[in-house]
């Protein structure tokens, strides 16, 4: 077993384990090469490519875990949903949700190991090459999350027109809710199936909503997401923007709570109690000098006190200015000052 994989289940490791949001991505020349001659939506369609970006993190850097590449807007392909990727501006929808007659076009069911099967391939590919030495996570994007995307079209500030889709439909917006859990639930049920070793869940927008909305719009819906993918493999539960939130959240489910880094990662642990934590240095802590940087990194590892069930990352995704040597030294770093002896 990894130790990424005991870190999830909480079990002693000899080391923190680390990885990476957005550890693929443009921050590395290899993979601005290949974007130059490739689409995004290509690059995650063509098997062999997205395998060879999952895999250049982990031999670049020694990563304990692989990331599936791809999207979270993906599955909305198969739910009948036209997208694009457009280079100023984002993820665009092209006919985003106003009424509940848009919700009734979105298909009830969703087959994702055939409708998604180039992101199956990918996983395929990655596992044959990594073995068992290093797992790999798959993963999707929430319900909310989602759903934000197709009522807003695109990104937000305040996600007003979701907040007031939801408080004026609710039953519109329950059976938007519902269509997405089941189609997340087949998603990520291929994908493991494909063989990832894990799953994470990115609720990248919910922060935005009140404890109360949470609990009403969002927290049963999660429940049965959670309830519904069973535990098979651990599955890791992430947001951003909202530490209030996170208590709900682990009621919601999931063996890892992945926290951002506007929280003091110790305090917040023990609030939460009984679960796996990950995170949660600032991103913006690889910009810095390598001595302010290290002594960010040593920060989270006190904070996390050697307890079992810590799995180093960072309170969000790489950014793209980044340098590689950076991102090397933290790894290095990680493995070299979390040593311990297993009890």
């Amino acid at each position: 077993m990894s130790a990424f994989i005991d870190a999830c289940y909480k079990r002693s490791t000899n080391y923190t384990p680390i990885w990476l949001m957005r550890q693929a991505g443009r921050y590395q020349p290899e993979y601005r090469v290949l974007r130059s001659k490739v689409s995004f939506v290509e690059l995650c369609k063509r098997s062999d490519l997205a395998a060879e970006v999952t895999l250049l993190p982990v031999r670049q850097f020694g990563f304990d875990a692989a990331i599936v590449f791809a999207d979270i807007l993906l599955i909305l392909e198969p739910l009948g949903v036209d997208f694009e990727f457009a280079a100023d501006h984002g993820p665009q929808i092209k006919r985003p949700i106003r009424l509940s007659s848009d919700v009734d076009a979105i298909a009830d069911n969703v087959d994702a190991a055939q409708s998604l099967s180039y992101v199956m391939q990918t996983i395929r590919l990655v596992v044959t090459e990594l073995g068992q030495a290093t797992p790999l996570i798959g993963f999707s994007g929430a319900p909310f999350t989602l759903a934000a995307y197709l009522i807003e079209g695109g990104s937000s500030r305040n996600y007003a027109l979701t907040k007031s889709f939801m408080y004026s439909d609710p039953a519109a917006w329950d059976v938007l809710m519902r269509k997405l859990v089941a189609a997340i639930v087949s998603y990520l049920r291929a994908q493991t199936n494909a063989g990832a070793a894990a799953l994470q869940v990115f609720d990248s927008w919910v922060g935005c909503l009140s404890l109360r909305d949470y609990q009403r719009f969002v927290m049963p819906y999660m429940q049965q997401l959670f309830e519904q993918l069973g535990q098979q493999v651990p599955v890791i539960h992430f947001s951003t923007g909202n530490a209030s939130l996170y208590p709900l959240m682990k009621q919601a489910g999931g063996e890892v709570m992945g926290v951002d880094w506007r929280v003091d990662l110790g305090k917040q642990w023990d609030v939460l109690g009984d679960v796996a934590i990950m995170g949660n240095l600032d991103p913006v802590a690889l910009l810095g000098p390598l001595p302010e940087l290290r002594q960010a990194a040593q920060a989270v590892l006190d904070a996390a006190q050697s307890r079992p069930g810590h799995i180093f990352n960072l309170g969000h995704g790489v950014l793209p200015q980044t340098p590689i040597d950076q991102v090397r030294a933290l790894v290095d770093y990680v493995h070299e000052k979390s040593q311990r002896r297993t009890p």
